[in-house]
């Protein structure tokens, strides 16, 4: 068969459902093997890095990698921003890119440039391929790559001229292995300090997400009723309405949460990922005892020197602590400290439920409301910008992967292309996106996609004219900010030509109704809020103020 078509194949036997992207002359090919087939489906974007976002949203959702396609050149380019967060937010994803014939890689010519290379720094691994019949061993490398521990990216390039070339290969069938198990040896280590603690307290990161991962540490905290704070990225992780939920940490300001860290003795992490929250944050000194568990060992940094270090799947090591917890007959320790810190966590979360104010909403108000509307199941995108901080303190969820930030790499313009993925992974759940003004902008394209594709989503646009998180920061390091305003469109008329559901909301007493009215609705909704971003120094002068006996 021409190697367009065995790749196709082969990614078929992978179980790849969804390729996202524009094409280009050098793809054509392969689109044309694609669309004999009735396996695979090809959702056209608007733009690449809105097709690489929607790969990742579909990773992080189901586990399994989708695709985003572009082709040489530019196209290849303008995935690259989609395709690092993917990488660096540990979802998997493959990324396929045309080349030019290889026959005039090797000199100047038309848009001809390394993609590898430059593919190389964002994905796990980046490979050109330079002969039809590797292409077998080729895809099945890296769909195991971008599955396994942590998750990833990886990319394949087709030159066009071995697009054509014929083949007698056919598909490598994909064998899953069971990632290995820490040694007994080693949890007894863990569970000695453990049981030894007085205030021990769970940092549970990315990795705890995962579905097994996420159902054993809800167990072990059941039995020993250790606190769990969570990441951005491990919203979900434990329910937000059990007792032992401490909520989120990750705000630069120091936050309550950070109180009930800063009182532990041990320190457990779980699935922890440092470049969401680095440990000079919440470890200054290294002072702490640090248990690290998590399927990699840990990364070196001064501020993250663990006492011990269980590594192997995560699920199992949970599995295995809560084996010795049953042997043991239980633990005990002091974890008052935690208590006050959720009661007043959740004393903060209630503060401004009956707000009332027109003209501008706080963003307390609005994510109490979404709260109310959104159910346990349903899915909540954000984007990058000042409301991602918002969303990370005062938005909570009952079960993993309702909340989806982008917290690695943290790149602007994910949530609107991500929540047509969400929609297309969960098409009976609400899926709403939260965007700054200038995010939803990067990527507004997409509402064609959205359109034209039925998504059943609400977008919802806090509107402040500017920069907010970078204005934010710098009014905080140096009191006041460099020019970020901007002016932005008619809001209304701009869902119009979409083809979209308009709502503007001015009134924080109307905002349950229209969200509600806006999901009811068929098709995509544009919910835009004038936010009231007066709160942001105002929270970060509180959070400066916070203290607890310790």
């Amino acid at each position: 068969m021409k190697a367009s078509d065995l790749l196709v194949q082969c990614l078929a036997a992978e179980g790849i459902e969804y390729i996202f992207g524009v094409p280009g002359e050098e793809n054509a090919d392969f689109m044309m093997s694609l669309e004999a087939s009735d396996a695979i489906r090809f959702v056209l974007t608007r733009h690449e890095q809105g097709a690489a976002f929607m790969a990742e949203v579909y990773g992080r959702l189901t586990g399994n990698p989708a695709v985003c396609l572009g082709t040489l050149g530019p196209g290849a380019a303008n995935l690259v921003t989609g395709v690092a967060d993917s990488n660096m937010d540990r979802a998997p994803m493959l990324v396929l890119t045309g080349q030019g014939a290889s026959t005039r890689l090797h000199k100047e010519s038309h848009q001809i440039m390394d993609v590898v290379a430059m593919f190389e720094p964002v994905t796990k691994w980046a490979v050109s391929i330079r002969h039809q019949d590797s292409i077998p061993e080729i895809v099945r490398k890296a769909v195991r790559l971008a599955r396994t521990e942590k998750p990833g990216a990886c990319h394949i390039e087709l030159p066009e001229d071995i697009a054509k070339a014929e083949s007698g290969k056919v598909p490598l069938a994909p064998r899953r292995f069971r990632r290995p198990v820490p040694a007994d040896k080693i949890v007894d280590q863990a569970f000695e300090l453990i049981k030894n603690a007085k205030r021990p307290i769970i940092l549970a990161g990315n990795g705890c997400i995962r579905k097994r991962a996420s159902k054993q540490l809800r167990i072990f905290c059941e039995k020993t009723g250790i606190g769990v704070i969570n990441t951005f990225m491990a919203k979900g992780c434990v329910d937000m309405d059990a007792e032992y939920c401490l909520f989120t940490i990750g705000l630069q300001a120091k936050d309550r949460v950070a109180y009930a860290v800063q009182a532990a003795d041990v320190v457990i992490t779980l699935g922890y990922d440092m470049v969401e929250y680095p440990p000079r944050l919440w470890n200054t000194g290294a002072e702490k005892c640090v248990i690290h568990i998590d399927f990699l060992p840990a990364e070196i940094d001064e501020h993250y020197h663990p006492e011990t270090e269980v590594v192997g799947d995560l699920a199992h090591a949970l599995w295995m602590l809560n084996q010795r917890v049953d042997a043991l007959g239980g633990l005990s320790f002091d974890l008052s400290l935690q208590a006050e810190v959720r009661r007043d966590m959740m004393g903060d979360f209630a503060r401004f439920a009956e707000d009332d104010t027109e003209g501008s909403i706080r963003p307390q108000k609005v994510l109490w409301d979404v709260r109310q509307v959104m159910g346990p199941h349903d899915v909540l995108l954000s984007d990058v910008g000042a409301h991602k901080m918002w969303i990370a303190r005062y938005y909570q969820c009952h079960e993993p992967n309702t909340c989806l930030i982008p917290n690695g790499f943290a790149s602007m313009g994910f949530a609107l292309p991500g929540a047509i993925s969400a929609n297309m992974v969960y098409p009976d759940r609400r899926t709403l996106a939260i965007c700054g003004d200038a995010g939803f902008l990067m990527n507004a394209q997409e509402m064609e996609t959205a359109r034209r594709l039925g998504s059943n989503l609400v977008a919802m646009v806090w509107e402040d004219h500017a920069y907010g998180l970078i204005a934010w920061k710098q009014d905080t390091e140096f009191g006041r900010h460099t020019d970020l305003s901007f002016s932005n469109p008619d809001w209304m008329q701009l869902a119009q030509a979409f083809g979209w559901g308009g709502h503007w909301v001015d009134k924080s007493r109307d905002l349950q109704g229209v969200l509600q009215r806006a999901f009811e609705e068929s098709g995509p909704s544009l919910v835009v809020v004038p936010i009231d971003y007066r709160e942001n120094a105002l929270l970060t002068e509180r959070l400066g103020n916070i203290a607890y006996s310790i």
